[in-house]
């Protein structure tokens, strides 16, 4: 069943009552401080009927992605998609653990993510990621028209930081610090 067949009441997310609210932004605080255990303490509180809401799944991807539970990672990164595929981060997760999972692979997570960027060309991640899956495949021109359109979304600066530090992207290394180089020494 596609999503024009769903029922349209299937299709709207239910909010959050604002006591969950609150566990789910007290996960990720605890999350972003490393504290695995008190983030899924939190979450744990959340009412039964929320447990399956798309951002308590999303904090519950982050913590199989900490613990590398792939399998799980994979699991609910479907079920995001499924419930929320007009969020960009559904289809980054899921394209993120299917390349993590036994079975997976950068081509799987290639293709996963290949369709999002039609349904969000503004997204400079989805472009950035494009490019280090294009890159691990030895796909180098593409990894470099990836690469440069996420830069053109996401700032020049940043995503040049963000590839000179990221393995994925090593074997762009050196002419990603000759174009910098070539920069800084024109101004």
């Amino acid at each position: 069943m596609t999503g024009a067949q769903r029922p349209f009441l299937v299709m709207i997310v239910r909010a959050l009552d604002p006591a969950d609210i609150h566990r789910v932004s007290a996960a990720l605080g605890w999350l972003g401080l490393g504290d695995a255990r008190e983030a899924r303490a939190e979450l744990a509180q959340i009412t039964p009927e929320q447990q399956n809401h798309p951002d308590v799944l999303e904090v519950q991807w982050c913590l199989c992605v900490k613990d590398e539970r792939w399998d799980d990672a994979l699991r609910i990164a479907r079920s995001i998609l499924t419930e929320v595929p007009e969020r960009s981060s559904s289809w980054l997760h899921h394209a993120y653990a299917l390349r993590r999972v036994p079975n997976g692979g950068v081509k799987q997570a290639w293709k996963a993510l290949l369709p999002a960027f039609d349904k969000f060309p503004k997204e400079p991640v989805i472009a950035y990621n494009l490019s280090c899956y294009a890159c691990q495949m030895k796909q180098l021109e593409a990894a470099r028209v990836w690469l440069k359109r996420a830069a053109v979304l996401g700032g020049k600066e940043e995503i040049r930081r963000m590839a000179l530090n990221d393995p994925d992207l090593e074997p762009l290394w050196e002419e990603l610090r000759r174009k910098w180089s070539l920069r800084v020494s024109e101004q």
